[in-house]
């Protein structure tokens, strides 16, 4: 007799994990199509699908379980460059959210074009649809390459007058490259990335001024700019203009030379680790 009522509760649950699989592909298809500007989600670019991927299905989950977005993602092994999380409860939710996600609020979010996978997750009460757009490098470019691209773009933003904050700095003549600058920042960048941190302190203790006295730097003045997470030179420049404290080292007027250099690491939260380094030689 308990043996039947085992056999009858698995087959129920069986059908309800069926049932619920079934949903969740109806929702993957759903969504593609308010995403290609189907039903009410009028559209007129030419968006990729979402693709369903399975890390993501795991995060959709653990967050109906209450689980932490960041927690989740790291469990699931999912490094994200951009993330969204949407969420939808009550009875009978997963038969109302294909008329729920075709409201222009939610059509909106579906057609975020950054956002590539999906992962979704349904049970009797709620649904989680986990949209994201992986960790991934976005430049062609060796740390030389990369390095004189963030000259460049420098040099291009004290060319002109430009307020940081509250302060105003007129123009500056650009800086030039130097080499023991940039192995500063190459080190520097690494043991962030290597040790996962964001800090002007390196993990041994040094500081800015240590570790360029290190390298041999004789200094009249020095500075430094850091920055984590994003994937190309332009990024990571556009990031520092719009910090008052790094806008003000990019604009001073005061340095000379710049050196900079970025370091990758897929197991760390930021991915991708800047140090930028600014100085005036004796």
């Amino acid at each position: 007799m308990h043996n039947v009522m085992r056999l009858r509760i698995l087959s129920c649950l069986l059908l309800l994990v069926v049932f619920f699989d079934v949903v969740a592909s109806n929702l993957y298809t759903t969504i593609n199509l308010l995403r290609d500007g189907k039903g009410n989600c009028g559209n007129a670019k030419q968006l990729a699908p979402l693709k369903p991927l399975a890390a993501l299905e795991r995060v959709a989950r653990d967050l109906a379980r209450g689980n932490q977005l960041e927690q989740s993602l790291k469990a699931a092994g999912y490094m994200a460059a951009r993330v969204n999380a949407l969420t939808f409860r009550g009875n009978g939710i997963d038969s109302q959210l294909a008329g729920i996600l075709a409201k222009k609020n939610y059509c909106q979010k579906l057609q975020n074009a950054a956002m590539t996978e999906v992962g979704i997750y349904v049970d009797a009460r709620q649904v989680w649809i986990v949209m994201a757009l992986p960790f991934a490098l976005s430049m062609d470019m060796d740390e030389q390459s990369a390095g004189q691209r963030v000259l460049d773009l420098v040099n291009q933003t004290r060319a002109m007058r430009r307020n940081c904050g509250n302060k105003a700095f007129n123009a500056a003549r650009p800086v030039r490259w130097n080499d023991s600058l940039a192995d500063v920042s190459h080190l520097h960048s690494e043991d962030m990335a290597r040790f996962d941190y964001v800090s002007h302190n390196s993990r041994d203790g040094s500081s800015l001024t240590q570790r360029v006295e290190r390298v041999g730097y004789k200094y009249r003045v020095i500075g430094e700019n850091i920055a984590a997470g994003q994937m190309n030179p332009e990024d990571a420049v556009a990031g520092w203009i719009n910090s008052p404290e790094h806008c003000a080292n990019l604009m001073n007027p005061a340095f000379t030379e710049m050196g900079v250099a970025f370091a990758f690491n897929r197991n760390s939260k930021m991915g991708v680790y800047w140090t930028q380094q600014f100085g005036t030689p004796r």
